[in-house]
């Protein structure tokens, strides 16, 4: 049989062969670590603002509620 190293080896060859056979695949795959950072930060960023524009309406959706059963039970007691 073969050895475990002699196996690594060839799958570690297997994986080389694909990865220089799809080099544009290996040059979008591959960024420093700064860019992707900085990706990152963005995306958190972006998230953070729409997680804070939706509280907003969040509490606007309240207010509006609250204030349509205070005028119910107003007028249910003008009545």
């Amino acid at each position: 049989m073969f050895s475990m190293t002699g196996q690594i080896e060839r799958a570690v060859h297997r994986f080389r062969k694909a990865d220089e056979a799809d080099d544009t695949t290996l040059v979008a795959s591959r960024i420093s670590a700064a860019a992707f950072r900085a990706s990152v930060e963005e995306r958190l960023t972006g998230l953070e603002r729409d997680v804070g524009e939706l509280r907003g309406r969040i509490t606007g959706l309240i207010f509006v509620v609250i204030g349509a059963v205070i005028t119910q039970v107003v007028l249910k007691l003008a009545q």
